[in-house]
């Protein structure tokens, strides 16, 4: 009786193994066909991660114009070499983890924040920031009105300042590049607002 309820435990633990190890088996096969299915077109594109799913490297940068090489009014974007975090798969990416991202810039025309800023403080009042920054007649009304007795010279220093105001050729500043410029915010998809409690 001790041998047979032996040999019975023995058969129980070896059915266990073989179903466990069946198991594995089965769940080890779909892992597979997940991955597989994901490396076929169930990916997302790697230029539609979100950020912290990606670490761009610094683009090479043009003495200047203080943006990155290659950039231009037809071609507002730079390609970055980007890699992925660890685990992140997407669609484009190489074996290493790396994938090409367009990166955008700002295109520029030689105008100086700096020189545009200053201009607009000690000659603001002759319209020489406005011809400075391609405006010719609105930089001749102030030259005939002394800066709109002041008040335009203090709005233009004002709208410079906080680079509202840019050149007439829809080009950026000369800013450093690692410098400390505007960026306008906006709310998109990626973007959420946090709720008070």
């Amino acid at each position: 009786m001790d041998v047979f309820y032996s040999f019975l435990c023995l058969c129980q633990k070896n059915k266990l193994f073989l179903i466990g190890t069946f198991l594995s088996h089965i769940l080890v096969t779909m892992a597979e066909n997940d991955i597989q299915g994901e490396r076929t077109g169930s990916l997302k594109k790697c230029s539609e991660l979100l950020l912290g799913q990606y670490l761009c490297s610094n683009p090479e940068i043009d003495l200047d114009t203080q943006q990155p090489l290659g950039c231009s009014k037809e071609k507002q974007y730079v390609n970055a070499w980007c890699k992925t975090a660890p685990d992140v798969v997407c669609e484009g990416q190489f074996n290493n983890g790396t994938f090409l991202k367009p990166v955008p810039c700002k295109w520029t025309n030689g105008h100086s924040f700096e020189t545009a800023l200053l201009l607009s403080v000690f000659l603001g009042m002759f319209g020489v920031d406005r011809f400075y920054l391609g405006y010719p007649a609105i930089g001749l009304l102030k030259f005939s009105t002394l800066g709109f007795m002041f008040l335009g010279q203090l709005i233009d220093i004002l709208l410079i300042a906080t680079q509202v105001l840019n050149p007439s050729d829809g080009s950026a500043y000369v800013l450093d590049y690692y410098g400390a410029a505007t960026v306008r915010l906006s709310r998109e998809n990626d973007t959420y607002l946090l709720l008070e409690d």
